[in-house]
């Protein structure tokens, strides 16, 4: 069982999230006999997931909605499904506009390159 920093710290993130995350129902860790957070590896294996999907700009409250659905079973698999081909979905949009942009950049970075060599 890791305590709050410790698993903060495992993370990469602070504390302060993770009382937010267990605020907002995302993450629900066990209480010692004195009242302080504990977490086990199924909570870190539940945090590395919730951290990818911010990473990749999950809306907060789609993630509230995911692990909302994911406490109450298995009959919300075809729910949580939906959820993350949507996401999918918003990630394949994002990479097509990163690599646009990338683009963009190469060819102005290019021009830059070659003005600046005919000038020397």
């Amino acid at each position: 069982m890791f305590t709050i920093g410790e698993v903060a710290e495992i993370m990469g993130i602070s504390t302060h999230t993770l009382r937010y995350y267990e605020k907002e129902n995302i993450i629900a860790p066990v209480r010692d006999d004195n009242g302080d957070r504990r977490y086990d590896d199924s909570h870190l294996k539940w945090l590395q997931f919730v951290i990818k999907l911010k990473e990749t700009q999950m809306p907060i409250a789609k993630i509230k909605e995911y692990a909302s659905l994911a406490i109450e079973g298995e009959h919300t698999t075809q729910e949580r499904l939906k959820l993350l081909e949507e996401h999918k979905d918003s990630i394949k949009k994002q990479i097509r506009t990163l690599q646009a942009a990338d683009e963009m950049l190469e060819h102005k970075i290019a021009v830059y390159k070659d003005f600046i060599s005919k000038r020397d």
